[in-house]
This record gives structure tokens, sequence and C-alpha cells, in this order.
């Protein structure tokens, strides 16, 4: 990754925003057969590298880090400042606090990560798109000072753009691949173990049900959590979120969950959720519609597109379908993580999937696509 990272910035301008990721594989097309491959991580013995080179007439764009905490300043007082960071820039080029989109690559940190994102999604307007995923560890170009945590890629509307150029937009769509399954639990007590999962002792709400509960590898918990959340020496507000945590295990009778990752809290509620492979391939379709219909604008031309899928989706090239089948001739690129953020403008209207995810900000199981169009 550092050799791709130093041939990269070599070969470009220094001017250019670069992030190299290490992700659980890529989609993209072959530089030497022309076709498009859909390669995981775990296939044995392949290596290969995806290059996404953007132009976005009209936008100013920049890469901001999330820098690791360090003694004097607690991981709080650095998520805050990565959301200035962004307000400022975006402040500095468009006159709005919030920018246009943001592309977020980030560690899978349990508690860093989902902070994160939650910080995120509360501080940025509901215009401005969200799209990024997690990653094994990755390099870019926004500060040599300090390690970090997470970076982003800020597009920003510049109010001071030559005459002459155009609009860019940005659309980001959500293929989810998760099934509510069973009753709605309430936590009745948590306690985290080794900084990275939680044990939670929990009670049915309403009637019972019987669930059988599937191969726990494939499902998640789905927890509403409704917070206070501030940034800097603003005053708090209430917040309500959506967030997926996998199933470790559980009691016999459901009495107990063990699931991945921090945050949860005595109070809160939810369901537990079933990846579903006829939900993707149903979802897909749906979102194709929507992207289908860029084809017929007089006004708007695709300019270009990307995919942040899960790395556990079975589709081989079901992802990329909605690109080579809707908008044939668009570039587009892809990354496969082990998680996924997204918060979009197209959301299909007989999505039930997706309308529950709208409260939700990071992703599991599913497909999250990027759709820039221009207008001259």
């Amino acid at each position: 990754m550092q050799e791709a990272f130093q041939l990269i910035t070599t070969k470009l301008s220094s001017k250019i925003p670069v992030i190299v990721n290490w992700s659980s594989g890529f989609i993209g097309r072959d530089a030497f057969y022309e076709e498009f491959k859909k390669i995981p991580k775990l296939e044995s013995g392949i290596r290969g590298i995806v290059l996404t080179v953007g132009c976005v007439p009209g936008m100013k764009v920049k890469s901001i880090s999330l820098q690791k905490q360090v003694e004097e300043h607690p991981q709080d007082f650095m998520i805050d400042k990565f959301v200035t960071d962004i307000w400022e820039f975006s402040t500095s080029i468009s006159g709005r606090q919030s920018p246009a989109a943001l592309m977020i690559f980030s560690r899978e940190h349990p508690h860093v990560g989902i902070n994160t994102v939650e910080k995120l999604d509360y501080a940025m307007s509901p215009e401005t798109v969200v799209v990024g995923g997690f990653c094994y560890d990755f390099r870019h170009t926004a500060t040599e000072e300090l390690a970090c945590d997470a970076v982003a890629l800020v597009f920003v509307a510049d109010r001071n753009k030559p005459p002459g150029i155009g609009e860019t937009k940005f659309h980001a769509a959500l293929s989810s691949g998760l099934s509510p399954v069973g009753p709605t639990y309430r936590v009745d007590s948590v306690t985290e173990k080794y900084g990275c999962m939680a044990h939670l002792i929990v009670h049915r709400e309403g009637p019972f049900e019987a669930t059988e509960m599937e191969e726990l590898s494939t499902m998640y918990i789905g927890v509403t959590k409704r917070r206070k959340c501030s940034v800097g020496q603003e005053k708090e507000k209430w917040m309500t979120s959506l967030a997926f945590h996998r199933i470790l295990s559980t009691g016999t009778d459901n009495e107990y969950f063990l699931v991945e990752d921090v945050g949860v809290k005595t109070g809160d509620t939810f369901q537990c959720y079933l990846t579903d492979s006829n939900t993707a391939r149903s979802s897909t379709d749906s979102v194709s519609n929507l992207v289908r219909s860029f084809n017929g604008s007089d006004k708007w031309e695709v300019s270009g597109g990307l995919i942040f899928a899960s790395m556990h989706r079975g589709q081989p090239n079901g992802d990329s379908s909605l690109f080579l089948e809707n908008l044939p001739g668009v570039t587009f690129a892809g990354t496969m993580c082990l998680g996924e953020m997204w918060r979009g403008d197209l959301i299909p209207q007989e999505s039930q999937e997706q309308k529950s995810a709208q409260g939700c900000f990071l992703h599991r199981y599913n497909a999250v696509y990027l759709v820039m169009s221009y207008a001259p």
C-alpha cells in the first residue's frame, strides 16, 4: 500500500488530494482485458489496485483527517475538531457550513468509528451526501504530522468558480441486504468487554413470538439509539439513530446477546436482522429503476460513480450491474468494505428497508452507490 501511495503521489500533482486504502476487495475494469471484475480479498494469490481519478467542475476538493487522540486531547475532542475543520473549509469556499458531499475512509475502531459517524450525521446538513467505508488501513495526503483514524474527501461548491463552468451534483443510493426478523427487545443492562464487544441482558417487548435464530454469523441487531449530541461548546440536542451490531452469541431463550462493537446503552431497543441475498437483489433492482432515470435527462449528464459494498455480499457482479446495465459507458469503480457509510437522496418509494435505514449512517451487508452528474 505504501508503494502504491508513493507511486501515485509522484505521478500526480501535489495539489491533488490522494487517498489509498487497503480494502477487503475491489471492483473495477481490468486494465488488460477490459472486463469488469469483483475480486474479494479472500481469493488467495490475487493482488491488485483500482485507480480512480475524478474531475469535479465547479467544486473545490480537500482531504481532511481525523487525527488519533493524544494525551492532552481525548478522542471526543479530536472528533469535534474533525467536524469543525470540515465546516470551516466548506464555509470558506461556498459560504455554507455543510459541504455538498463527503467521502470517508476509516479504520474500523469500535469506539472511534461509531462515534465519528454519529457526530457527522448530527453535524452535517440533510442535503450533504455522505458515502464511505471501513477499511484495514489507508494512506493519504491530508497531513503528515500525526497518525489518523479516518480521512474525508470534502467536496464543496465554489461560489467563485470561473464563468462558463457548470454544476456538479452528487446522488447516493443504498441497496439493503438485511431483513428484520422476530420481536423487539429492550436492553436491561450492558457490560462492555475488551473494548470491542458488548454483553446485553434483554427482555422482549410485546407478545411472545417464537423466533428461530439463524446462523449467527449472518445476523445483526439494529439498535435504535436516542442520544444527546453537540459539537464543541454548542448546546446539546437530542438525536435518534439506528446502528447495526453483528451477533456473536445468544442465550437459549434469547435472554442475552453478545454483539460486536460498543455504544449500546441500557434502555435502547433493537430488532434482529438477517442477511438475505434475495433482499439484496430486490433492493438493487429498486435502486436500478431510480438510477436508470438519469439516462433520460436532457440537462444532467452522469459523469461517474463509485460503489462501497460489503465484503460479505455474495453477488459476483450483482453490485456492478447497477452501473453496467443502467448507465453503460459511465466510468465507475468500487471497494469492498468492513462496514458501509451512507446518507443519500435516492430512496425507492416501495423500499421499507431503506426508509428505516434513513436514520442510519453506518450499515452492514449493503451496497452504497455514489452517482455524480454534471450540467454545463
